[in-house]
């Protein structure tokens, strides 16, 4: 994922509530949201060139959910970074336990941005410019291609438009995916500076990034509530922003 908010033990009926946007280059191959072979209990789209994935949702409410960090000093030679979340889905360890293990082994990958979810706690977890870990407090945050709440512009205002879903109890699963399909741009001063040049930042400011090349290729909602009945939902996108459909999967609380 490049652009997450999600509520966490806030909203009375979901446990928690996770809207975001995956940006990519639409040549990369890629699989759309399905119930892994070798693991039926994973829920997940495939990147097909590495073979991991950028959001998931597994049995007993499990959830991750990672980004990329977008700095062209770091160094990009590591692991994929999307192994490690179907690493996470497909076992049976504990969000606590997971981010403690992953502390020793963290620098082996591309940098990174890790959300792990179960049962009781949520974890972000990062490897730049150093390894570190903290667990989630309840609330609604947001988490991007810089660090676990940073002020840029597009992930303050999906943040505040899912407090104000939360706190007007929508229950408007449609409401939740218009949050991430927001196309405007940010002026240029409000707009970090990543090394890329203010023509790429202008371009990859807004929620929903359109292009021919690279843009938004899916939108995904994950809700889990308290009871571990879950919901994931994934729109996809082609080159110009054309829809290219949509998967959903319903799990029952075990």
């Amino acid at each position: 994922m490049c652009l997450i908010a999600f509520a966490w033990r806030v909203h009375p009926r979901w446990r928690l509530v996770l809207v975001g946007n995956r940006d990519e280059f639409h040549a990369r191959p890629t699989a759309p949201l399905a119930s892994w072979d070798e693991a039926p209990e994973v829920h997940a789209g495939r990147d097909l060139e590495a073979g991991g994935t950028w959001a998931g949702l597994a049995a007993h409410g499990r959830v991750g959910v990672i980004t990329n960090v977008r700095d062209l000093t770091a160094d990009h030679s590591g692991l994929s970074r999307g192994l490690l979340v179907a690493d996470y889905l497909s076992s049976n360890v504990s969000a606590a336990t997971h981010a403690g293990e992953l502390l020793a082994t963290a620098k082996d990958y591309r940098p990174f941005n890790l959300l792990t979810f179960d049962q009781d706690h949520a974890y972000y977890l990062g490897n730049h410019p150093e390894a570190r870990q903290q667990e989630v407090m309840p609330g609604v945050h947001g988490l991007s291609n810089a660090d676990f709440n940073a002020p840029w512009p597009k992930t303050r205002a999906l943040v505040g438009k899912l407090e104000h879903w939360v706190r007007s109890a929508d229950e408007s699963i449609d409401t939740l995916f218009d949050m991430v399909s927001d196309q405007g741009r940010w002026a240029d001063d409000l707009l970090p500076d990543t090394g890329i040049g203010i023509e790429r930042e202008r371009f990859l400011s807004s929620a929903f990034i359109v292009g021919e090349h690279y843009g938004t290729r899916a939108s995904t909602v994950i809700l889990v509530d308290y009871d571990d009945a879950a919901t994931i939902i994934e729109r996809r996108f082609g080159p110009n922003g054309i829809p290219e459909g949509e998967t959903r999967f319903d799990l029952a609380a075990i």
